[in-house]
C-alpha cells in the first residue's frame, strides 16, 4: 500500500501523502528544493528512535503521521510499519530536519534521491 508519492524534478523533491494520510499528517504535500536535501537512507531501525511529542499528527501502534518534535528537531513522519522506511535529511534552512516516510521501493528511492543530490 502506497502511503506516499515521491517525485523528483531537476530542482525539487516532492513528497505527497496519499489517502487518509493527508488528513492524519496535516499535509497535502511537501516540496523541498534539492539544494536543501543532504541525502537519504533506507533505515527500518528508525522505529526504535525517539519520536518525541506529536503535534499535530497521528500516533498509533505501527502508524506515525505528522509532525514530531524529538531532541530539539522537528521531523515529518508518514510511516506504516518500519520495513520500508526512508529517512531524508534536510539542511537547517528547512522547516523539518528530517522526513521519515514509507516508500514502495525504499532502496530505489534512496538511490534516486542520492543520485539527484550528489550527482
Amino acid at each position: 500500500m502506497q502511503e506516499n508519492t515521491i517525485t523528483l524534478s531537476d530542482s525539487t523533491l516532492t513528497v505527497e501523502p496519499r489517502g487518509l494520510d493527508k488528513l492524519w499528517s496535516f499535509r497535502n504535500r511537501l516540496e523541498i528544493p534539492l539544494a536543501h536535501v543532504k541525502g537519504a537512507t533506507f533505515d527500518p531501525g528508525m522505529e526504535h528512535e525517539p519520536k518525541g511529542w506529536r503535534g499535530p499528527g497521528l500516533r498509533l501502534p505501527g502508524k506515525l503521521a505528522g509532525t514530531f518534535h524529538a531532541e530539539g528537531e522537528r521531523q515529518f513522519w508518514n510511516v506504516s510499519g518500519s520495513d520500508r522506511t526512508v529517512v531524508i535529511e534536510l539542511d537547517s534552512s528547512e522547516h523539518f530536519t528530517r522526513l521519515i516516510i514509507s516508500a514502495d521501493d525504499p532502496r530505489g528511492i534512496v538511490d534516486t534521491i542520492n543520485q539527484a543530490v550528489h550527482g
